[in-house]
């Protein structure tokens, strides 16, 4: 029977260091402390850079076979190791098992895409002979790994948006230091542990949580080149204004909309708003927030999304039945529900849920929510929703613009005409058709603008953002 160790380490230069027991993992429904796990001080994360910078050079001189044997290992390490990565998860995150078993298989999916891109990193050749003064010249360019790099991940999915940091790193030859979230720590150092099976150079990879007031080296220290942070968007810009000269890389927050045109399929519209709305307790940056419905359809398409929300099983995340866990923890809980509360009182009409028992919040649908409350401004990354009606297509379009975020958004229409039109007014970092902004797939150039953040993720994507691009110029003397 799967179960978790009494005690986890940290990862400090590629090896295990039980340094002490001072970080409590609870169980996220029943609250209670599951297991211990290593905590990182200001001296630890110092000797984790030190030993990075030390480890960029025989990091940028392994081959690229050699770099994919470490990915390959991985792969492999991570299928014979499917239920405990994915007890973990349940546990550290509350996430359903049946969801936690999904992003085991994305962790497998992101190493192998990253096994596949470590092999292909290419560069050009570039004619520079484009007028008589430079006859006789030739240019071509190839990508070198940017050096060292700081990884700050986040406690929703604390396996695979690791690995969108871990894996293209590898891919690339960049030694890193990685702090994952102090409430789900468990993912990310049974990474580490399997990255330590492998031959990678001593010091290529360090893993340290830490807690966020001691952890103020992973921005402001010089030695590392690139710094990638997932999580909230006060934290992140903070971070940023901290960072330095590195290059840094955010993905942050949102409060993403979903359009359902008048000729959408209601069934199939219904079916994956719930997913995406729902999902993992909406604990998701790309979680559905807002639903902008066509009138027409509006009525019929807000009672089946209730009615189907009111199905969903709520409970213990370790039963298979379960589709709504605990959010992260008793705080994150009453603050959504505070919003909500805000939000009937300022005109909104709650249609099903809103009611709190600790950490669990119902699913939780309103209509008609002022756009000045909190739950219609900001993000709620919990299970709730607000619906709204448009009549003229370029209104929804403005409404989904109507937001200080720009992360996805999810369409349901099946006119050419409007896709296009989306995909050239919406100010998001991307567009999906015929399903919710919910939808991501990890080879896919994923990220935002305005707050929702800088850059890109997907291997060949954040490959980019971790190598730097060096010249070549040679003259023939004709």
């Amino acid at each position: 029977m799967t179960s978790l160790k009494a005690v986890y380490p940290l990862y400090l230069a590629n090896e295990a260091k039980q340094l002490n027991t001072n970080l409590a993992v609870t169980d996220k429904f029943t609250g209670k402390v599951v297991t211990r796990v290593a905590l990182a001080d200001a001296v630890t994360i110092d000797a984790a850079i030190a030993a990075a910078a030390a480890a960029a050079e025989p990091m940028a001189r392994m081959a690229a076979y050699e770099r994919q044997d470490v990915l390959a290992h991985c792969v492999k390490r991570f299928q014979e190791r499917q239920d405990e990565l994915a007890y973990a998860l349940c546990v550290e995150a509350g996430k359903p098992i049946r969801d936690s078993r999904g992003e085991v298989s994305r962790l497998i999916d992101t190493f192998r895409i990253a096994a596949e891109e470590s092999v292909r990193i290419t560069g050009e050749i570039q004619p520079l002979d484009i007028s008589a003064r430079n006859r006789g010249y030739q240019g071509m360019w190839k990508r070198v790994p940017i050096g060292p790099c700081s990884f700050i991940s986040p406690f929703n999915f604390p396996l695979n948006l690791a690995a969108h940091k871990i894996a293209p790193a590898v891919a690339v030859g960049c030694p890193f230091v990685m702090k994952p979230a102090s409430r789900t720590p468990l993912g990310a150092i049974i990474i580490g542990e399997v990255l330590a099976e492998t031959k990678l150079p001593k010091g290529a990879f360090s893993i340290l949580p830490a807690s966020r007031n001691g952890a103020d080296l992973f921005t402001t220290d010089d030695r590392l080149k690139l710094l990638s942070f997932t999580g909230s968007p006060d934290v992140g810009w903070d971070l940023k204004a901290r960072a330095g000269k590195k290059k840094v890389v955010l993905e942050l927050g949102g409060n993403a909309a979903v359009i359902i045109d008048a000729d959408a399929d209601l069934d199939d519209a219904v079916a994956r708003v719930v997913f995406g709305a729902f999902y993992q307790s909406g604990q998701s940056c790309i979680s559905v927030q807002r639903i902008i419905v066509h009138e027409s359809v509006y009525d019929e398409f807000r009672d089946r999304l209730v009615a189907k929300t009111k199905t969903l099983v709520a409970g213990n995340p370790q039963d298979e039945n379960t589709f709504i866990g605990p959010m992260i923890d008793v705080k994150e809980a009453s603050r959504l529900d505070t919003w909500v509360q805000e939000a009937v009182a300022e005109g909104g009409k709650l249609l099903c849920g809103g009611k709190r028992d600790g950490a669990m919040l119902e699913a939780t649908l309103l209509e008609g929510v002022d756009r000045n409350t909190k739950l219609y401004r900001e993000e709620a990354f919990g299970p709730v929703a607000g619906l709204s009606k448009f009549s003229d297509f370029d209104n929804a379009l403005d409404e989904v613009n109507d937001s200080k975020f720009g992360l996805q958004v999810g369409i349901f229409t099946r006119d050419l005409y409007k896709m296009l039109k989306a995909w050239d007014r919406l100010d998001v970092g991307g567009v999906v058709i015929g399903d919710v902004p919910s939808y991501r797939v990890d080879n896919m150039p994923y990220g935002g603008v305005k707050d929702s953040g800088l850059g890109r993720e997907g291997i060949r994507f954040a490959i980019e953002d971790m190598t730097e691009i060096r010249n070549l110029v040679i003259r023939h003397r004709l």
